[in-house]
């Protein structure tokens, strides 16, 4: 079964993209996408994005649609991987890069640090402490670098990074959504 959603601003605004039904697979709202990208009106635009578990696409199309220099997709998925692919074809977006692999052993092999990382793994797997400590380990997140975690709403963040910090956090329906920044220690 073929899905379509909507980008909600920047070049592409209005432009649909589809995915097909996946497990697992749940696109970030438009609400939530709007809240985001209003979150990160300043940060986007020329920006270097790392969207993990990137599923349907929406959160690394959006932000290439409103600017960013580039866009990493990495989904484990093949045939999703390849929905990624063929949306980017279709949007002649050559700075969207669609990549099949764990994201786990991306992170480990990763050499390239992002200003923006999108994190919106599957729901209750148990994923998001292990990424974000592999995030730190690999050194993805430049500093002063924010990342986007998107989890069910009952989750609680623990054992994330010391050097990062939350900006903003909101809930919407079953998620919770929240905007952390990577600090530098104090010298």
């Amino acid at each position: 079964m073929s899905n379509k959603l909507r980008i909600i601003g920047g070049e592409w605004r209005s432009r649909v993209i589809s995915f097909d039904d996946a497990p697992s697979l749940r696109p970030t709202p438009a609400r939530v996408r709007e809240t985001l990208f209003n979150w990160l009106q300043a940060d986007v635009a020329g920006s270097r994005c790392l969207d993990l578990f990137a599923g349907s696409g929406a959160l690394g199309f959006e932000a290439a649609s409103r600017g960013a220099q580039r866009v990493v997709q990495v989904e484990n998925n093949a045939k999703t991987c390849l929905k990624l692919k063929q949306n980017a074809m279709a949007l002649k977006a050559e700075h969207v890069e669609a990549v099949h692999a764990d994201v786990l052993k991306f992170l480990e092999l990763c050499r390239d640090a992002f200003d923006l990382i999108f994190l919106d793994p599957p729901f209750g797997q148990g994923l998001v402490t292990p990424v974000c400590q592999q995030i730190a380990r690999s050194g993805a997140l430049q500093p002063y670098g924010k990342i986007y975690i998107e989890t069910e709403r009952n989750l609680k963040l623990t054992s994330l990074p010391g050097d990062w910090y939350l900006l903003k956090q909101k809930t919407a329906g079953d998620v919770s959504y929240n905007l952390f920044q990577r600090q530098l220690a104090h010298q």
